[in-house]
């Protein structure tokens, strides 16, 4: 019956590829291809696998049947739900880093089970049941990694700063930028086409300190996944990669914290119970000090001066989380988050004339998080969540000046927020598939650069307010994905991705196919091969390679269409002995409607301006990327880590830039090698270690100079010009660093205290931050120099568990 099923579905295929569009045509051999249901009695198990020390749920925990060879995992939320013949079932539940359990009993009814899991600190051996996996050798999906929070925090970080961000960066298929800095470059896309999630909320700047640092602290999550290809059909609205972040929701038996203290900055979090194994909080909070070491110091320079010059930076994040057990059939959970930079500069002059001069700056950019999310088990086979949430960014710059002729302030405001409403649904009818349905609703309010002047002075007063009016589209997404199973050789996640966008009275609708398929040659060997679309409907506009507050992010227009993407990928799968597993994946991604700056246009109109005009300033073309990455992997035991390799491509064209021929993208890097290794020599001691090495990213400089004539168009004779024969014509040196770490762990009698040891960039490599050209005075020539900026940075750290 099944062969039967399969021969009518292809010849459906063929007389609908004859007769209907493409896209019409994978949504119905998408609708037949789901497996027969079979007439036997079927009962369902479900319920929550949950951490037994903090009754944290644990997501992608296996529940297994060794009996029938089948199997689920948990989603999100540590829920779970396998479909069963009516018959005796013996059931495995397994995850990394716990003790597994065993429970056998005969099904003739649907049955809850709730399972809290045991730490083993002593695995060595990795514990897989079953062919049920979202990634690795027996998953269906490809181009998606899921990095244990535990490897992250045990990893090298500058400054004693663990950052998820830079960790993500070590994977192939991923560049960095810039030396040192936190923006993530995914497989020849641009930083602005990455979807960063915290808690399925997104995040627009995911910077500090000019991207050196993200927003995101460690302590407050609880697990981490990449999607650079292979997108499942639930995300879109970007073209690169997704990052989906979740936070901890709070222990439910015992108040526990962290606190820690290190040279850039302290952190301190808590959580527990409000009401015992049923609402709990989680709440974590960090701040670095910069300012509070500058002031003094400064103050101190310059005691007794007539004039004084005062500066203050720092960054702060707070993150907090609330989550209510109304029963076994509805959760609720509020989570938060704000986090800003803050910049503050004073100069004040006074003499014994009592003439005061005084000028402020204060400068503040940040992102606030809110979101309010309702699961609901309808059924056993059937999981719902609903979320509300809002998330905004904005940058505020005010200057003020005092004096004796009167006062002058200025100011600049920009920002963007969404209010969105939000429906999933998980329906597993049976063990071949798990169906995934929903969509959401989106209210943008995109608020353009506002510039404002106001001036008291002596006889003269004034305010003038430019700027541009906010824009407000609407966004709808509906999906459908099924992660199915044909047989126990063949596994497929197959969606569909609607997303209709209106803006300035006109609507923009994109249909997005989404396909991975699985095939295992044997149980430790698999192949795959995937396909997809998205669409893209905002843009940033940026002024340089490092995240500034004054990137701003703006919407599609009637002029300026949706970036589009397509990209195939296809991978083989291994799984070594000791637990390690092997990946080699090949991709090509075609980028549509892109955007870059026309030659010689800059950021800025005329009057300061961003927005402003920003569509007179751009090219529209296309790009796209292609390449090899290659991933070895440990993730149990007490050595972990990974090795990755990049042999990649990205390309650029536009008609009116470089006389239209190709060049290369920014962050073309043609070899990236990254190696990351942990090892826990007891419960005292471990150690970590990074060495990445990379081929130069590009640049544009120019190749000849010259004088313009005398009054050839209006230019003066003798005003020097610099010509550049292409865009991105100079590629950078080749970088490399070694970073390294210790942590020194003791039990006290309250808490566990460690002591923690980092050194960046260890042999001291002078990484070039950028390139430029200088005159030198003896040669008498213009000679390229680099300006390098992160040298050996050594850094201690202490933190205390309780």
């Amino acid at each position: 019956m099944f062969l039967i099923r399969i021969q009518k579905t292809i010849l459906i295929s063929y007389f609908c590829q004859k007769l209907l569009p493409m896209k019409a045509t994978f949504l119905l051999f998408f609708i037949f291809l789901l497996p027969f249901y079979s007439f036997s009695q079927h009962y369902t198990i479900s319920g929550y696998i949950t951490e037994k020390k903090s009754g944290e749920t644990l997501i992608g925990a296996s529940v297994y049947d060794n009996i029938s060879k089948k199997g689920a995992i948990t989603n999100t939320y540590g829920f779970y739900t396998l479909t069963l013949p009516k018959s005796s079932v013996q059931l495995t539940y397994s995850t990394t880093g716990f003790k597994k359990k065993e429970i056998a009993f005969t099904l003739n009814k649907d049955t809850i089970i709730n399972l809290d899991f045991e730490d083993n600190l002593e695995l060595k051996e990795l514990i897989v049941s079953a062919n049920i996996a979202e990634t690795g050798v027996r998953g269906s999906q490809m181009s998606t990694i899921n990095i244990p929070i535990s490897q992250i925090k045990s990893m090298p970080a500058m400054m004693g700063e663990v950052d998820v961000i830079k960790a993500l960066q070590m994977l192939p298929g991923v560049q960095s930028g810039t030396e040192g800095s936190s923006g993530m470059y995914v497989r020849g896309g641009g930083p602005d086409e990455n979807l960063m999630l915290l808690d399925g909320v997104p995040v627009y700047n995911a910077n500090h300190l000019m991207g050196f640092f993200s927003v995101f602290n460690a302590d407050a999550i609880k697990n981490v996944t990449l999607y650079k290809g292979s997108f499942p059909a639930r995300f879109g609205s970007r073209l690169s990669s997704v990052i989906d972040i979740t936070t901890n929701d709070g222990n439910n038996k015992h108040i526990h914290g962290n606190a820690s203290i290190g040279l850039l900055s302290s952190k301190l979090s808590i959580e527990g119970p409000i009401i015992k194994e049923k609402t709990t909080f989680s709440l974590s909070g960090r701040r670095s000090y910069i300012d509070l070491l500058t002031k003094p110091l400064m103050n101190s320079y310059q005691k007794g001066e007539d004039s004084k010059t005062s500066f203050g930076y720092y960054f702060y994040d707070v993150n907090a989380k609330i989550t209510h057990k109304i029963n076994d059939k509805h959760r609720l959970f509020v989570s938060f988050y704000n986090g800003n930079d803050v910049i503050s500069t004073g100069y004040n002059y006074s003499n014994s004339d009592n003439s005061k001069t005084s000028m402020d700056m204060d400068w503040n950019w940040g992102n606030t998080i809110g979101a309010l999310r309702w699961n609901w088990r309808i059924a056993p086979k059937l999981f719902c969540n609903t979320t509300l949430n809002y998330t905004s960014y904005l940058s505020n710059i005010k200057i003020a000046m005092d004096g004796d002729a009167g006062t002058m302030g200025m100011g600049y405001k920009s920002g963007i927020e969404d209010q969105t409403a939000r429906i999933d649904l998980d329906y597993n009818p049976n063990v071949y598939n798990e169906i995934k349905v929903g969509g959401e609703y989106t209210y943008h309010t995109f608020k353009p650069d506002v510039t404002s002047f106001e001036a008291a002075l002596t006889g003269f007063d004034t305010t003038v307010v430019n700027g541009n009016n906010n824009v407000y589209p609407h966004e709808v997404n509906f999906y459908i994905e099924d992660n199915v199973t044909l047989n126990k050789y063949i596994k497929g996640n197959i969606g569909l991705h609607y997303s209709n966008f209106y803006v300035q009275e006109k609507t923009y609708q994109s249909l997005e196919p989404r396909a991975s398929v699985r095939f295992m040659l044997n149980q430790d060997l698999s192949f795959k091969i995937a396909y997809c679309e998205m669409s893209q409907y905002v843009h940033l506009l940026a002024s340089n390679s490092i995240s500034l507050p004054t990137d701003l992010w703006v919407p599609v227009t009637k002029r300026v269409e949706p970036m589009k993407a397509k990209q195939f990928s296809a991978g083989v799968f291994y799984k070594l002995p000791a637990n390690i597993e092997l990946s080699v994946e090949g991709y090509y991604k075609k980028m549509d409607n892109l955007i870059e700056y026309k030659e010689g246009e800059s950021l800025f109109s005329e009057n300061g301006s961003i927005a402003e005009g920003w569509e007179e300033k751009i090219e529209i073309g296309q790009g796209w990327s292609y390449g090899m990455e290659i991933l070895f992997e440990k993730s149990v035991g007490k050595t972990t880590g990974w090795i990755g390799y990049t042999l990649a491509w990205a390309n650029r064209q536009f008609d009116n830039i470089s006389f239209g021929n190709t060049f290369p993208a920014k962050y073309d890097r043609r070899h990236d090698l990254s190696i990351t290794l942990s090892h826990k020599f007891s419960r005292k001691l471990d150690i970590g270690a990074n060495w990445i090495f990379g081929t130069g990213t590009t640049a544009t400089l120019g190749t000849q100079l010259f004088n313009a004539p005398t009054n050839l168009g209006g230019i003066n004779y003798g005003q020097q010009y610099t010509y550049y024969e292409n865009r991105n014509n100079f590629r950078m040196p080749n970088s490399h660093r070694l970073d390294l770490s210790v942590n020194f762990h003791k039990k006290l009698k309250w808490a566990e205290r460690t002591w923690n040891i980092s050194i960046f960039n260890v042999y001291n490599h002078k990484n070039a931050f950028i390139i430029f050209t200088d005159y030198d005075s003896n040669t008498k020539q213009n000679q390229l120099k680099q300006l390098s900026i992160l040298p050996i940075l050594p850094s201690v750290s202490y933190s205390l568990k309780f």
